[in-house]
């Protein structure tokens, strides 16, 4: 077979196997499709379908395969992540700033805080977790981010599901969930500064303020279908400059669409895009994801080190999220709710992962480990949540 045949069986392969187990396993209520297709993107990886089957999966992930899914799978998490800049509501976080910043604070200070923890023991357990291209204060501070981060999208789909994204609640874990999203890209922004590129940083940050004080000014002027296109240009110019400068492209993703604001493109066409570049792209993203996974430490290793992430990711956001509740007089019970929702990692940490492996932060034991993570919380939440919810909403 050629190379186009091959890249045809992965991509019909991504598509079917995780649809399959979603609905013939019924797994809506603890794992919605997107869990599903991360799950599948490792089973598919080289830890799992490579071991098991080595000659299928070299058959069908060769290296050309593989370059044209990550082709893909980039240009599909930059849309993703761009989209997530573009929905942050400022304007709402600093109308009830000392609300806001007081739980946004807590909810990220504490998991990053037990993260940090984690990873100080297993540089402690093992040489083999951190990169050694990367310096100790790099990849407890990245760890830790990883065990802060609340996946902003997949929160939002969450929210709708339990039919509570419009609601005062709603909004109000969205106002938490998009300052936490400025700090975490603002981190590793930080973790990723290259000291001997720091001039071409610079100018990237200079030439980013004043093109973006420019674009500020043409977009609200325009027909709302030349700003779409002109979003799209943005975003890959963002992109290529702040890779260019050393803080991967991602970051210029997010910064692309955090100076645009939601209210200059429809709200229904923004939410249709959202779940199009979902349903069409990111299971792509999810693919190549899988196909990084590792186990060279021995996978009772990377489970444990999962494990201890995920007790400090959620032990943390709860203890953070139960002070502010405390600190503010929440009701009863609301302060589980929040915790459980803002606990959801999913997305926006595996891409965080993905540039932390990128840049040679972690190594991919971490990253699995990260990754395993990242689907157990995301798993934890809908079943959780749903009684809890009910329970509010009956009252004392």
């Amino acid at each position: 077979m050629n190379t186009t045949e091959r890249f045809l069986i992965a991509m019909l392969v991504i598509f079917t196997l995780p649809w399959l187990a979603w609905r013939l396993g019924r797994t809506e209520r603890w794992a919605p499709l997107v869990v599903v297709q991360i799950a599948a993107g490792i089973v598919l990886g080289p830890g799992v379908l490579g071991a098991a089957l080595p000659e299928a999966y070299g058959f069908v992930f060769t290296p050309a395969v593989i370059q044209s899914l990550n082709g893909i799978a980039w240009w599909a998490v930059m849309i993703f992540v761009c989209i997530a800049g573009i929905e942050l509501d400022l304007a709402a976080a600093w109308k009830h700033r000392r609300e806001s910043a007081i739980t946004a604070g807590l909810a990220l200070g504490m998991p990053l805080l037990f993260g940090g923890g984690a990873a100080l023991a297993m540089m402690a357990s093992s040489a083999g977790w951190m990169s050694p291209a990367a310096r100790p204060w790099q990849f407890v501070l990245g760890v830790g981010m990883a065990c802060a981060v609340t996946a902003l999208p997949i929160l939002i789909l969450f929210m709708e599901k339990l039919d509570i994204l419009r609601q005062p609640l709603g909004q109000r874990i969205l106002r938490y969930a998009s300052l936490d999203d400025i700090a975490i890209w603002g981190v590793l922004a930080l973790i990723l500064m290259d000291w001997q590129r720091v001039g071409r940083q610079a100018a990237f940050l200079l030439a980013f303020a004043c093109v973006a004080w420019a674009l500020r000014r043409l977009v609200p002027r325009l027909p709302e279908a030349d700003r779409w296109y002109l979003a799209l240009v943005w975003l890959a110019a963002c992109a290529l400059a702040a890779d260019w400068a050393g803080l991967h492209f991602m970051v210029g993703a997010f910064l692309a669409g955090a100076v645009l604001d939601s209210h200059w493109f429809d709200a229904e066409r923004m939410d249709l895009l959202r779940h199009h570049v979902l349903l069409v792209l990111m299971p792509v993203f999810f693919l190549s994801t899988g196909l990084r996974t590792e186990w060279a430490l021995g996978g009772a290793a990377v489970f444990v080190a999962a494990a201890v992430l995920l007790l400090a990711s959620v032990a943390g956001k709860l203890a953070g999220v139960h002070l502010a509740g405390r600190v503010l007089g929440w009701p009863p019970g609301e302060a589980g709710l929040v915790g459980w929702l803002l606990q959801t990692k999913a997305l926006i940490m595996i891409i965080f992962a993905n540039v932390m492996l990128d840049r040679q932060i972690v190594t991919a034991d971490t990253f699995t480990a990260l990754l395993l993570m990242a689907v157990a919380s995301t798993m934890l939440t809908v079943p959780i949540v749903t009684p809890r919810l009910a329970r509010l909403r009956r009252g004392p």
